[in-house]
């Protein structure tokens, strides 16, 4: 299978700023068109988690949209196991390669931490939605899991659970009355004012939602698929990555830190790179950077430097070297044909 950079790709944005996958929503929570209520880490919209409270919990909360938005969330991927559960209206949902989906209220969806995902078509419809995201320790199939340690379920009921999400990509399952009173509960105790009294009830909370979901899949017919978690798979995903994320594509890799990213050997890797892509890790990077790249000298007032760095190239002596070697001339050079190339298009042609 090819992997191709295409523009739908890049995200022209600041370089190196802290953009949430949220962010259209907590702009709209500002503005007043939609109730949020949340507690949340990092870049997530909400009220900010104590540092030492619930580790691995990155956001839990709903939202309450009583009008159509206008606005929608575009493809993202969480670093943890994320639970949605649509209590009213619906929403337009889209995970990965797979169909998109109408979630309807008393639904719920399940989104992995290597699973691209997104909200709205564009935009969203009015509804109640409540979600938890809780970090695993994951970022592909293969990899073990390693829930939080505040979480009471036996070994047996979390190995259970870790082997019905691993091993499945179901993505919207009906919910049943159980799991739907512990998101309503969560909601109660997101809402507590005592800090102290919401931490608690939120681990007993959560905790007994784990246990409902559990349950709720023991009782679904679950189609599991070994494949999901194999070396290849990781493989396949990890590179993905790269070409999606700008954050991971200027990251400084070598094989040895992309082979360890997927949980397996430099060799493995390289042979399964090789598979899915045509080119060796060095070479797959290399191309994804160029590509990414041209594309900012032709759409971007950005120097070459910030393109570089951007990019992940170490510098912009080594960017210009090796774009020089791929194309033929200068990362300079090449802006200049291209402005002059666009400036000889006349309107509307």
């Amino acid at each position: 299978m090819s992997m191709l950079l295409t523009s739908t790709h890049i995200r022209i944005r600041e370089p190196l700023a802290c953009q949430g996958p949220c962010g259209p929503l907590a702009e709209a929570a500002k503005r007043g068109e939609i109730e949020l209520k949340a507690l949340a880490r990092g870049c997530y919209p909400g009220e900010p988690l104590p540092e030492e409270a619930l580790p691995g919990l990155r956001s839990v909360g709903y939202w309450d949209a009583k009008n159509p938005q206008t606005w929608g969330l575009g493809w993202h991927r969480h670093e943890g196991l994320e639970i949605e559960f649509q209590e009213t209206g619906k929403m337009f949902f889209a995970v990965d390669h797979q169909p998109p989906y109408w979630v309807d209220s008393g639904q719920l969806t399940l989104t992995r931490p290597w699973q691209m995902h997104r909200y709205g078509s564009p935009n969203l419809e009015v509804g109640r939605l409540h979600w938890i995201i809780l970090d695993v320790g994951v970022h592909y199939p293969n990899q073990v899991w390693k829930w939080p340690s505040w979480l009471v379920l036996t070994p047996e009921d979390l190995q259970t659970l870790t082997y019905l999400l691993r091993w499945n990509e179901m993505t919207v399952l009906q919910a049943d009355r159980a799991v739907r009173q512990s998101f309503l509960k969560i909601a109660e105790a997101v809402e507590t004012e005592s800090e102290d009294k919401r931490i608690s009830r939120l681990a007993v909370r959560i905790n007994e939602l784990l246990l409902n979901l559990l349950e709720l899949l023991q009782k679904e017919v679950v189609e599991l698929d070994e494949n999901l978690s194999s070396s290849s798979r990781a493989t396949e995903l990890f590179l993905k990555s790269l070409q999606e994320d700008q954050n991971a594509m200027r990251h400084p890799w070598t094989v040895r830190t992309m082979a360890a990213a997927c949980g397996i050997g430099t060799t493995q890797f390289t042979t399964y790179c090789k598979l899915h892509t045509n080119q060796s890790p060095a070479e797959f990077l290399r191309k994804i950077r160029l590509e990414a790249a041209k594309e900012l000298l032709e759409q971007s007032a950005w120097t070459i430097g910030q393109i570089a760095q951007e990019c992940g190239f170490g510098s912009a002596e080594y960017f210009a070297t090796t774009f020089r070697s791929e194309y033929g001339l200068s990362p300079k050079l090449y802006r200049q044909q291209t402005e002059k190339q666009t400036a000889f298009i006349a309107p509307g042609k």
